[in-house]
């Protein structure tokens, strides 16, 4: 998982988010990586944790499960000064999941970006640290497979070591034509790329291209394709220019080809607190010299520390007393609760439970046509006062009826499934700025097993309005599922209704779907998508796709049409930081591009996952023109002889990658900018 340390700078959570994991209350992200999500908790004592869930579609993996059950076991026995302790886990839960110590600081990534590559005393404390950290893991029958630098945490105390052998089968993992490869290219074996076999010597290798990354803010075998620099790593000698004498030997012996020529982490770890208490003696006086290596880092250890703001932390209050909470309306035009009290007036209102008829407009274009339509028969009212209507024939007339008389929530499982509605709907609202909820947002029609959300829109352009929109029924859909499924079986809901509110017009349904028919919450995102950005539906990208283009190729003409789109579309990110509100310079880590020769498709895909859902639109509009460019330009000069028509553009989520665009090539001007 990526960035785990993140300085305190906890995220929103996103819609589907969970509110609680074991003992843990849930109140952001920290980061993401493709084992799964890193979520920000505390603990009843107020104890700051980072949670991690892995994707869903590992846990239904019987290997996989047995695999992180038995690691869990093993990591619960490795302890040192230089490491992050887990506290607690459950691989039997239906989505397996594990929480370590939450640990303050950049990673040594995010360091080196800020504040370029270690000097003096702290490098040598980071190498001291990191080995004694490995070599506590291996003590244990542990091997990391992860050793890079955004695993290690550079906390105001010391380097901290994350994930170890925590069940890495898919984070950051390069894939080779004869299986699955954990790790993360620049950070991987030269036995691991010939085998796919590791062991503690891999770790060891990771760990000198680390300390060489460390001194000189360059990874030691350079940056590029995956194929360029698997290249390097097995037949090219590592870059150890800037890397002081001393240190240098030792690096050098564990960048060695071989594992056997490695030394073991013990004993990099003695070389190194050799070469730590030396640099202590020329610093302190005799009589100050500590004489443990723990204090000796101590000593040394001069990092700046990060500012580490305090977790935002609603407060828990009693169900019963929830209120209603917006993005941008007024708190105070909440009449009650969501316990039952009176509801705010809404337009039509007369303010005694019933409404008045009046002719609703047609229903926008992204009401499902293939829901289900509502009865025509006379409905019976669900509100306290026992008023009847009749539904029209028309799915948003009959839909905003029903809404008219819908109630606020009732009993146990509806306040559960309001307050996380109102959070995931509250978190999305702050990420897509034209939305704003409306008081009473949240209504039940139990006889009709429906639920509602009201809203207000404060857009003008038809595709901002068709995006949020899109997003709206897509976060009802995540989190009904969620909550009404997993936690609420009891409930008898399976519909939801979105309603928009215009000042001086009627309400006007917007959506109706089925979410229990529609799991995957598959139509808002298609119909949505499709609806904003007229994508074509003669060919979509899929996982299986995006699975092959992760497999580095073998020919030339892919790898430098890949290599110059990737540079191109990270050049044009960090061009972009203001606008996508990036607070890192990205690279070859976080995005990259491959092939799918089956369907003919190049896709691009990022790895960050700290961008809102606006700015991943954003970057991604940016991503699908680079895209499309690289393939025109290439045909231009191929002609018939270059296969790749199509390209796609993949963000990574909390339970895998997102489609977020995708299209074919026609010509050059075809492209967008």
């Amino acid at each position: 998982m990526s960035e785990n340390g993140s300085g305190g700078r906890v995220r929103p959570a996103r819609p589907g988010d969970p509110s609680r994991i074991g003992p843990y209350r849930i109140v952001g992200r920290l980061g993401a990586g493709g084992m799964g999500t890193v979520h920000a908790g505390v603990g009843s004592d107020g104890t700051r944790v980072a949670v991690k869930v892995v994707h869903p579609e590992q846990a239904q993996e019987p290997e996989f499960r047995a695999r992180f059950r038995r690691e869990v076991e093993l990591s619960s026995r490795v302890t040192g000064p230089y490491l992050v302790p887990l506290l607690a886990a459950d691989p039997d839960a239906e989505t397996p999941w594990l929480a370590t110590a939450y640990v303050p600081g950049l990673t040594l990534h995010q360091h080196l970006l800020a504040h370029g590559p270690l000097t003096g005393g702290s490098l040598y404390a980071l190498a001291a640290a990191t080995a004694q950290a490995l070599a506590a893991i291996h003590t244990a029958g542990v091997v990391h497979r992860d050793v890079k630098p955004q695993n290690v945490i550079l906390t105001p105390g010391g380097p901290r070591v994350l994930d170890f052998g925590i069940a890495h089968a898919a984070d950051g993992t390069s894939v080779t034509r004869t299986g699955v490869m954990t790790g993360t290219p620049g950070w991987i074996s030269p036995e691991h790329y010939r085998t796919g076999t590791t062991g503690p010597g891999s770790d060891v290798f990771a760990w000198g291209a680390l300390l060489a990354y460390a001194a000189t803010g360059r990874p030691p075998f350079g940056t590029g394709a995956p194929d360029v620099v698997a290249f390097r790593v097995m037949s090219g000698e590592p870059d150890l220019d800037g890397v002081p004498a001393p240190l240098r030997q030792v690096v050098g012996k564990a960048l060695a080809k071989e594992p056997d020529a490695r030394p073991s982490a013990a004993e990099a770890a003695r070389m190194c607190g050799e070469l730590l208490a030396s640099q202590v003696t020329q610093v302190l006086p005799a009589g100050a010299v500590p004489e443990t290596a723990v204090d000796m880092v101590t000593a040394l250890w001069d990092v700046p520390a990060e500012a580490d703001p305090a977790w935002h932390v609603p407060p828990e209050r009693p169900r019963s007393k929830r209120r209603l909470v917006g993005a941008v309306v007024l708190v105070a035009a909440v009449v009650g609760g969501l316990a039952g009290g009176a509801a705010a007036l809404m337009p039509g209102d007369t303010g005694n439970g019933e409404r008045t008829s009046s002719a609703t407009p047609p229903a926008s274009p992204l009401a499902s046509a293939g829901s289900p339509r509502p009865s025509t028969d006379t409905a019976k009212d669900d509100t306290a006062g026992g008023k009847q209507q009749a539904a029209g024939d028309d799915l948003a007339d009959a839909a905003t009826v029903s809404w008219g008389q819908a109630r606020a929530a009732r009993g146990e499982g509806e306040h559960a499934v309001a307050s996380a509605l109102l959070h995931d709907l509250d978190v999305l609202a702050r990420d897509i700025s034209p939305i704003e909820l409306s008081p009473g947002a949240v209504k039940f029609h139990s006889s009709r097993g429906e639920v509602y959300f009201s809203y207000r829109l404060d857009a003008e352009d038809e595709h901002g309005i068709v995006y949020a929109e899109t997003e709206i029924a897509r976060s009802m859909c995540l989190t009904l599922n969620d909550v009404v499924l997993r936690l609420h079986p009891e409930l008898p809901y399976r519909t939801y209704v979105t309603v928009r509110e215009e000042e001086g017009r009627d309400p006007q349904v917007t959506w109706r779907e089925d979410f229990v028919a529609d799991a995957q919450c598959r139509s808002a995102l298609e119909d949505g998508t499709d609806a904003a950005y007229d994508i074509g539906q003669d060919w979509e990208p899929d996982d299986s796709g995006l699975g092959e283009a992760m497999v580095p190729s073998t020919d030339g003409t892919e790898i430098r049409v890949a290599d110059r789109a990737a540079t191109k579309i990270i050049e044009r990110t960090n061009a972009m930081r203001g606008t996508l509100g990036t607070d890192q310079v990205l690279g070859h880590d976080e995005i990259k591009v491959g092939f799918d020769p089956a369907n003919s498709a190049m896709y691009v895909w990022s790895d960050y996952l700290m961008w809102n859902q606006g700015q991943i639109e954003t970057w991604a509009d940016m991503a699908a023109g680079e895209a499309c460019r690289a393939l025109a330009n290439q045909r231009q000069t191929s002609g018939d002889g270059w296969p790749y028509t199509r390209y796609a553009v993949a963000e990574i989520g909390g339970s895998g990658y997102l489609m977020i665009r995708w299209g074919s090539v026609t010509s050059q001007a075809s492209c967008s900018t």
